[in-house]
């Protein structure tokens, strides 16, 4: 006998969002209503308004769990092995990495990516605040192993922050996306630690 497990509201909520992130990828966020998406779960859109009282809410969700996934990655690669230069670029690779692979494959996916951005505006600087949180605790560890010069971490990683935005962000990612983005990530880092990199005398 088959016992049907109920959802929680929370995991209708994230079902409802999947759902509708596939439609916006395949239709366009402003093709695609309520009702398409209400039809592609077998529900009613009275039953998808009761837990989002708009397509924007539904990107909201889609948005934060985006950013969360971010963030996790970028959390498990500062805490990995690796030299702070290394692990500073992975951070920057993995953001990079993560918009070119989830939201720019598709020109419909666009429309979608700007929504969020246009009113997500708070989630996202609590989510660039992480971001340079974590390359800060980097760079105090470059510090505490003599990599680097005496430094303001603080100061130093909102500095790192403003001069990666090309690779952080979705729509300027999109503009340059033949662009060999990889190497710049890499190549910027390198350029911007290099400044507060420990000088070596060579020997002889």
């Amino acid at each position: 006998m088959n016992v049907r497990v109920r959802e929680t509201a929370e995991e209708t909520r994230e079902r409802i969002a999947r759902v509708a992130e596939d439609l916006f990828r395949r239709m366009g966020f402003a093709k695609t209503a309520v009702a398409d998406i209400a039809a592609e779960l077998g529900m009613s859109p009275a039953n998808v308004y009761r837990f989002f009282p708009s397509k924007t809410a539904i990107v909201a969700t889609i948005c934060q769990r985006s950013l969360g996934e971010m963030g996790q990655q970028a959390a498990q690669i500062a805490a990995a092995p690796g030299t702070p230069q290394q692990r500073i670029a992975g951070i920057y690779l993995a953001i990079l990495r993560y918009h070119k692979a989830n939201f720019l494959a598709e020109r419909r996916v666009h429309d979608m990516v700007q929504v969020a951005i246009e009113n997500n505006w708070d989630t996202i600087e609590g989510h660039k605040e992480h971001i340079r949180v974590l390359v800060a605790g980097v760079l105090k560890d470059g510090l505490k192993d003599g990599v680097f010069v005496p430094h303001d971490p603080q100061v130093v990683s909102r500095l790192i922050l403003g001069a990666m935005v090309l690779y952080c962000h979705p729509v300027l990612v999109a503009q340059h996306i033949d662009d060999d983005l990889e190497a710049g990530v890499e190549a910027t880092i390198a350029f911007l630690l290099r400044s507060i990199e420990v000088t070596r005398t060579p020997l002889g």
